[in-house]
């Protein structure tokens, strides 16, 4: 029997926020956000990623960490690294941390539930191994918000999975996208992209240029000037699809601004 919940009602505010770069790695500044996490007002889902501390784990075991444009090639050795670490070290560190000031966190992996099944990536052009791409048409919403109606906030790690049993190492900002676009015909949806920037920088070294509104037109010659580049790309190509896919707001900024929404908002 499907939810009542997804039927019959007013939008309301859900937050969608995405954790990621040196905050995770930093267990002070992570706790500093935790207790903003926790502030923030309305129905909210946290999302992490942690792919340092993954590296940083793999270098102590001596498992070699490949890469190609960046990205981590997930082999079935990674597969077994990414899961410990994101799944179980960070993740249930969060949902402790979560629960110890009175947050009524629940941990997730895409595979929990169904939630956020994955379609393994092609091996063409290049063979990334254990990675999985998610669709927002096949996120299980009525769980999710049976569980956000029920006062528990998901905390979702960086592992999905393909349905044969397989689970799948996933970028946390395409998750992110993922999940809020999957829930923006049910709730008011607000996508935050947390990190160590103030948001999108003209200048990386200079934390006062930044870019406070930018659209796909600003975004293109943007990527053409070489401002947005690396990581960013991405980010901020998922961010204008959640958009397009009816997610109201997409924010960019220092982890620290989140109750004040004061970053990058994509319009």
């Amino acid at each position: 029997m499907k939810s009542k919940v997804l039927y019959n009602r007013e939008k309301e505010k859900l937050s969608i926020v995405k954790i990621g770069g040196n905050i995770v790695d930093n267990p002070a500044e992570l706790q500093k956000f935790l207790i903003d996490f926790n502030m923030l007002k309305g129905l909210k889902i946290l999302i992490h990623g942690g792919g340092a501390i993954a590296t940083k784990m793999a270098e102590q075991l001596g498992i070699e960490t490949k890469k190609v444009q960046g990205r981590r090639i997930t082999d079935s050795e990674t597969l077994k690294l990414v899961t410990m670490v994101y799944a179980g070290l960070i993740n249930k560190n969060i949902v402790a941390s979560l629960q110890s000031i009175g947050c009524n966190a629940i941990g997730l992996t895409g595979a929990d539930a169904n939630c956020i099944p994955s379609i393994r990536r092609s091996p063409e052009p290049v063979d990334f191994g254990f990675v999985g791409d998610p669709d927002p048409q096949r996120v299980n919403k009525t769980f999710i918000v049976e569980l956000l109606e029920n006062a528990s906030i998901p905390v979702f790690c960086a592992i999905t999975h393909d349905g044969e049993g397989s689970l799948l190492n996933t970028n946390a900002d395409t998750i992110a996208y993922t999940v809020a676009s999957a829930l923006s015909d049910i709730y008011k949806t607000t996508l935050y992209y947390c990190f160590e920037k103030e948001g999108v920088l003209m200048d990386l070294n200079n934390p006062e240029s930044l870019i406070e509104t930018i659209d796909i037109d600003e975004y293109n010659k943007l990527i053409q000037q070489g401002v947005i580049a690396d990581g960013m790309i991405p980010k901020l190509f998922n961010s204008f699809n959640a958009i397009s896919q009816g997610v109201s707001e997409v924010i960019i900024l220092h982890a620290k601004n989140l109750l004040t929404g004061k970053g990058t908002k994509l319009i």
